[in-house]
């Protein structure tokens, strides 16, 4: 029997493609030797997932040391030059502001269940960007609270912990098939798989393209 309801933050519920994120992508290309937009996107993203595997324990960054990270590595490796603090404040707004899908705010409402979010983004712009979106999760297990980055099992487990269930009484619905469906899978959660942009089929789990399937 089902009890609560696990989903993902960026890319699940919100877009990745949103103004700040392409003020971050201009500001790289105006002052850096990167100059593709897809180019740019690649680095940043690769260099965000080897920083959030490493991420746990005694190693555990938050969100503006993770940036601090990549802004190091593209000014050795990619001569990025120009004010860092500036790239800072719009990666919060990032964090922050970054628009939902037309389609969460209507599933959250019709969900009879619980749903915790669970994200690698710090608490406080997750509790700020609940509130400015008027969206009323019953939790939200960050990263910092257990002191990992998906896809390490410790944030799963913190959020069964949270919701006080079992793996085969929650669902995980997620856009990572790294961060958010085997780790699920190497739990016993059940994972929901969602493809916004292109059909998807996965051996042994469901696929969705938007939330209003569920």
């Amino acid at each position: 029997m089902l009890k609560a309801v696990f989903i993902d933050y960026t890319g699940t519920m919100v877009r990745e493609d949103e103004p700040y994120t392409r003020e971050l992508v201009r500001y790289f290309a105006s002052h850096s030797e990167l100059k593709d937009p897809n180019e740019i996107l690649r680095v940043v993203w690769t260099k965000i997932k080897e920083i959030e595997a490493e991420s746990y324990g005694d190693s555990f960054r938050k969100n503006d040391e993770k940036v601090d990270f990549i802004l190091e590595y593209c000014a050795r490796e990619h001569g990025l030059l120009g004010d860092f603090s500036y790239i800072h404040e719009v990666w919060h707004k990032v964090w922050t502001y970054a628009p939902l899908y037309d389609d969460v705010k209507p599933f959250f409402e019709r969900t009879k269940l619980p749903v915790y979010v669970l994200s690698n983004d710090d608490l406080c712009f997750l509790e700020e960007s609940m509130r400015v979106k008027d969206l009323h999760p019953a939790g939200i297990i960050s990263a910092e609270a257990a002191r990992a980055c998906k896809p390490n099992l410790l944030i799963f487990k913190k959020a069964m912990e949270t919701a006080g269930v079992m793996p085969e009484e929650v669902v995980h619905i997620g856009d990572s098939i790294t961060s958010d469906i085997e780790p699920a899978l190497l739990l016993g959660i059940t994972p929901i798989y969602i493809s916004r942009k292109v059909p998807a089929a996965l051996d042994g789990v469901r696929v969705i393209r938007t939330l209003n399937e569920l």
